[in-house]
């Protein structure tokens, strides 16, 4: 017979993993929480409310009666209403405010799922990223459209809020046999109407990868860079593991990790999958297309002998909760029953 494995002793310690459906990610999770001693509940954040009524706090989560988890774990937040979704991340801002370790918290996820938000703050921050512009203004679009194509330049239109290389469309100038080269014809993909993209038009310079294009997905956990992939194949120039793409392990050299840290920094996350692609014009300097701050690891795992549910897990009990605690410890109670930090 087997022998049993050894029970790992309880830590007291309840996290929530809001998410909107369970399976591969979930469970992997769950396992990492247990194996350090942690309760793991799945919570949907559509489950949860804000009720004043509902002391301490003013907030239920299904699971956990009239307290709060220690901590939150944030997998998933399902799409809905504008009204649906400003609740959601309504209820993640206010658990912070509640003193519980929200990963990644809700400001942070707000300025990766808005795409103008990200490239915004990538440029501020001087991480490389191709140009990007955006706006309400179908004319605007159209202008910036028409000088692209006239350098010989195609655009990429992208949902404002969208995910796994859905809704993207190549649109400009016709590569002609050099790369960023018009046809003598002056071929033009022209700007569809931007009522498929909510009448916002996000547009993002493209890069040629060449006939074997590829882009990287690299995995920041905690300020630290730990796995890489590159994914080829997919939708033509869409490398999207959703999309079909073949994953495959990737070297993590300097100029790689260093600049997908830049990029999660710039957006305050805890961790995120960062995807770039290779500078035609500059090997040595990969550009940022996108911050994922909700991000999948499945592709990437498939690569990696390293337990990535694990590293995230770690990250948020030994770096953020911890933090959180002491934060508290070094605190003072105000007189209207607030802290003030010494």
């Amino acid at each position: 017979m087997s022998s049993m494995p050894d029970l790992v002793p309880s830590t007291g310690l309840r996290v929530a993993i809001m998410t909107d459906e369970t399976g591969w990610h979930t469970t992997r999770l769950r396992r990492a929480f247990r194996a350090r001693g942690v309760e793991a509940r799945c919570v949907d954040l559509a489950d949860c409310r804000i009720d004043t009524t509902w002391a301490p706090y003013g907030l239920a989560l299904p699971g956990f009666g009239h307290t709060l988890p220690d901590a939150v774990f944030v997998r998933g937040i399902a799409g809905g209403t504008f009204e649906q979704v400003t609740l959601r991340l309504g209820i993640l801002h206010a658990l912070r405010e509640c003193g519980v370790p929200v990963y990644n918290d809700a400001r942070a996820i707000e300025r990766s799922v808005d795409k103008s938000m990200t490239s915004f703050l990538l440029n501020r921050h001087g991480v490389p990223t191709p140009a990007t512009w955006a706006a309400e203004s179908t004319a605007c679009a159209q202008r910036v459209l028409m000088r692209e194509a006239a350098a010989g330049r195609q655009v990429v239109l992208k949902p404002l809020f969208g995910s796994q290389g859905k809704g993207l469309r190549r649109l400009g100038a016709v590569a002609g046999r050099g790369r960023g080269h018009a046809h003598a014809g002056g071929t033009l993909i022209p700007l569809p109407p931007l009522g498929a993209y909510r009448h916002v038009a996000y547009l993002q310079r493209y890069v040629d990868g060449g006939p074997q294009g590829f882009d990287w997905r690299v995995l920041v956990v905690g300020g630290r860079a730990v796995a890489a992939m590159r994914r080829t194949g997919g939708k033509g120039w869409i490398h999207n593991f959703a999309q079909g793409a073949t994953c495959v392990p990737a070297t993590l050299d300097d100029p790689l990790a260093d600049i997908a840290v830049r990029a999660t920094i710039a957006l305050g996350l805890d961790y995120a999958g960062v995807d770039l692609i290779p500078d035609p014009d500059d090997a040595s300097c990969p550009l940022v297309l996108e911050v994922n701050g909700v991000a999948a690891w499945r592709g990437l795992q498939s690569v990696t002998s390293q337990d990535i549910a694990a590293l995230l897990v770690d990250d948020l009990l030994d770096r953020k909760l911890a933090a959180s605690r002491d934060g508290a410890l070094n605190a003072v109670p105000l007189a209207g029953g607030g802290h003030a930090g010494v």
